[in-house]
């Protein structure tokens, strides 16, 4: 095994969910027909090779049960003001001390979803 590369992020709304992730800067890799009432919608970041796929159809995955992601970034303060300049709200900035070796991470809160933003060195 080498490394994750898709993650299935429960939704109530496909169609919402691809139009947030694009203003996150996330774009679309594939999008097809699973069957008469589901569609497959992969997206990509940026940079790095992990997708994620926008899921409605796992009954133990209700939308609302992914709890926190982490991303990385230059500048948390910039990201923050990229995404409000999207139309995505982000909540109050909490510094955490993350492990022995890790540097801080700042944790902000998008669409219910606690999302750390680590900066980069």
């Amino acid at each position: 095994m080498k490394t994750v590369s898709l993650i299935s992020v429960p939704v109530t709304d496909p169609q919402k969910s691809k139009e947030f992730y694009l203003k996150m800067g996330l774009h679309v890799v594939r999008e097809m027909p699973l069957d008469k009432d589901k569609l497959w919608g992969q997206m990509g970041f940026p940079e790095g090779d992990l997708n994620i796929t926008l899921v409605t159809w796992f009954p133990k995955m209700p939308p609302g049960s992914l709890q926190a992601v982490i991303v990385d970034c230059e500048n948390i303060i910039s990201e923050i003001d990229r995404l409000k300049n999207n139309g995505i709200i982000a909540g109050e900035i909490d510094n955490t001390p993350w492990g022995n070796s890790q540097p801080l991470l700042t944790r902000m809160k998008i669409h219910g979803v606690y999302t750390k933003a680590q900066t980069k060195k």
